[in-house]
């Protein structure tokens, strides 16, 4: 705070006055001086340290990029495929469907034994699977399938099955030719993919339509079988 020292003179004090007065002297004049503002200043010791001053810095730190573990498969309860096939009928080639030699005058011109029922099936379980079809697994540019027998290819479907941890939860299957007639020997052709599939019997189900004499399929120059699976988790 300022604060005002007064001094004051008995004595004569020469001071200006306005030019409508005379200029005089003023007896007892006093004169305001004002002073500084108080400071008092107090020494430190030396041991004194100022407080430290702490100032949060923000610092951006990078995490190293981890490589990703591969994911493994998902596992699920249930699988579902489908399998579709078709081949050429020409004489002079046996006709076998599900392992079993019909008797007819012309057959299925394949590199295998032209099976159309088992690659379906094959196709089907590798599908539900989530595998390679049949053609990458068993491919037709290789000698050693020549007319191999297709319970081979099967076989190889069954144990990936099983390997993946299922088994079959119920197989349809649909055969599709104009001839000949399938009626006598569907429950041969049906016990034979069962003992394949290891299966029972009550769980494979084996249709035959014929195409109503519409296209290659109807004009007896080609078969057809589609077939759909259920995997259920062991």
């Amino acid at each position: 705070m300022a604060m005002a020292n007064s001094l004051c003179y008995a004595g004569p004090f020469p001071v200006k006055t306005p030019s409508k007065q005379s200029p005089g002297q003023l007896r007892g004049a006093c004169v305001v001086r004002r002073s500084l503002p108080y400071l008092k200043f107090t020494a430190r010791p030396a041991s004194f340290s100022p407080p430290a001053l702490v100032v949060a810095a923000a610092s951006t730190v990078e995490a190293e990029p981890q490589a990703k573990s591969p994911t493994p498969p998902k596992v699920l309860p249930f699988r579902v495929g489908h399998g579709f096939d078709l081949h050429r009928l020409e004489p002079g080639y046996p006709l076998i469907i599900g392992g079993i030699n019909i008797p007819h005058d012309r057959g299925c011109e394949a590199h295998s034994d032209g099976d159309v029922l088992l690659h379906c099936v094959v196709d089907a379980i590798l599908g539900a699977l989530g595998l390679p079809d049949i053609g990458q697994i068993f491919p037709d540019t290789d000698p050693k399938w020549k007319g191999a027998a297709s319970s081979v290819f099967m076989k190889e479907a069954v144990r990936l099955m099983h390997e993946a941890g299922y088994e079959l939860g119920n197989l349809d299957s649909t055969l599709i030719l104009q001839r000949p007639k399938l009626s006598p020997h569907k429950e041969a052709i049906r016990a034979n993919l069962c003992e394949l599939l290891g299966a029972d019997p009550s769980v494979v189900n084996l249709k035959a339509k014929t195409h109503e004499k519409v296209d290659s399929l109807g004009e007896n120059r080609s078969i057809a079988a589609h077939t759909v699976v259920l995997l259920v988790r062991k």
